[in-house]
């Protein structure tokens, strides 16, 4: 079985997506009821040089979503790519925004990118790229990255989450 960039991209932005937007859910709820406000956990850091809970949730859709639209543009600038600062509510809300648009994604449309040059530029600093290799080599891993830390700084908390939260609604095989 061969796979297309549609798969290793798409449908795995879809899959750790939904965890996120679990994860966030479930740790709602435990907040809730043991009296914490969620607004405490947006700014939280696992240390303090490391960027808070919000940028790491908002980094996973600017890695997926905004990965894919900087490739139609040819261009990633993760200052002009990573959106405004959330509440708890509103992280909870672009999750499923980001969901919602990556499932509007077409594999022909994804797998029609394999070739097309691709920079990340940042100031002056430009680094070029084919559309496949910036998706696999720069926005999946910083994706991953971005969403494991998310899961941390919730765990740090002591929110009960645990390696299938993390993983979410695996690619099984249906019969």
């Amino acid at each position: 079985m061969s796979s297309s960039l549609y798969d290793a991209t798409i449908a795995s932005f879809s899959q750790t997506l939904g965890a996120v937007e679990g994860y966030l859910a479930r740790s709602l709820e435990h907040l809730r009821t043991q009296n914490v406000d969620p607004e405490d956990i947006v700014a939280t850091r696992l240390y303090p040089d490391m960027l808070p809970f919000s940028y790491q949730v908002r980094s996973t859709i600017s890695h997926s979503v905004g990965a894919v639209e900087a490739v139609r543009r040819g261009v990633f600038d993760p200052a002009k790519n990573h959106g405004a600062e959330l509440d708890y509510a509103g992280l909870q809300a672009a999750i499923a925004q980001a969901r919602q648009t990556i499932a509007g994604i077409s594999a022909d449309e994804v797998n029609g990118f394999e070739g097309r040059d691709m920079k990340f530029q940042f100031g002056e600093r430009v680094v070029p790229f084919t559309a496949e290799s910036f998706l696999l080599s720069f926005s999946l891993p910083n994706f991953y990255f971005h969403a494991s830390m998310a899961y941390g700084i919730l765990r740090s908390k002591g929110v009960p989450l645990g390696k299938r939260d993390f993983m979410g609604q695996l690619r099984i095989k249906r019969s």
